[in-house]
């Protein structure tokens, strides 16, 4: 096993304690690149996120006015039948 090249240039040197000891090593690289993939993804999660939790509330407040004007639809005839039947009762009367 040969691990320098024919140029006699191998793998760097690497120090071992720093590498093993992460108590000593306080230095850490971030690569620039996966860390603004990172931080772009975070963000169209928070904005996909944020745009659901207001399309709930949009159904939501919908559902709610649907049901009040569903309410105000059957109260109106609830209220024509029983003006209908005191007129209808208020006519035998008088025949």
């Amino acid at each position: 096993m040969a691990s320098q090249g024919r140029d006699g240039e191998g793998f760097p040197a690497v120090d071992v304690d720093r590498e093993l000891s992460t108590g000593h090593n306080k230095h850490v690289e971030v690569d620039p690149i996966s860390s603004e993939v990172a931080a772009s993804l975070e963000v169209k999660e928070h904005e996909k996120r944020k745009a659901a939790e207001e399309e709930r509330k949009r159904a939501k407040k919908k559902e709610a006015m649907q049901t009040l004007k569903t309410t105000f639809i059957i109260s109106g005839i609830i209220a024509a039948v029983a003006v209908a039947t005191f007129a209808i009762v208020k006519k035998l009367r008088e025949n």
